[in-house]
């Protein structure tokens, strides 16, 4: 059952993203000032919690392959479930629904920073 539904489910997490974008796309191209009030704190956020949970990695000297993975998975807001119960709850068009369209925008490349700053920092463990 899991081998052949796999594929439908991220085939249906992209079709959502694709929804998604293609309803929020006039409101995030036009509201630059909304997008930034959004991203701003979720960088912050997502930066603080990796922090925290990478130092403290290193305080209790964990290996690296159980400090970076941990720090990554606590520093993740997990935005396909938003993405989920945003639509399910408020509708595609709502501003929580902009909220989560805005938190995978940042939370891509913020991630990949992190995992960027993880590997380079592998030394120290």
């Amino acid at each position: 059952f899991l081998e052949r539904m796999g594929n439908l489910t991220i085939i249906g997490l992209l079709l959502t993203l694709i929804l998604l974008f293609s309803f929020q796309g006039d409101i995030i191209v036009n509201n630059p000032l909304h997008i930034l009030l959004i991203a701003i704190p979720l960088t912050i956020f997502t930066f603080t919690i990796f922090s925290i949970a990478y130092g403290w990695s290193y305080v209790w000297g964990l290996d690296h392959n159980i400090a970076a993975p941990a720090a990554e998975i606590g520093a993740s807001n997990f935005f396909e479930l938003a993405v989920a119960v945003a639509i399910s709850v408020f509708g595609i068009t709502s501003g929580a629904a902009l909220a989560t369209v805005v938190g995978v925008l940042v939370e891509v490349p913020v991630m990949l920073t992190l995992v960027y700053i993880a590997n380079k920092t592998r030394k120290y463990f």
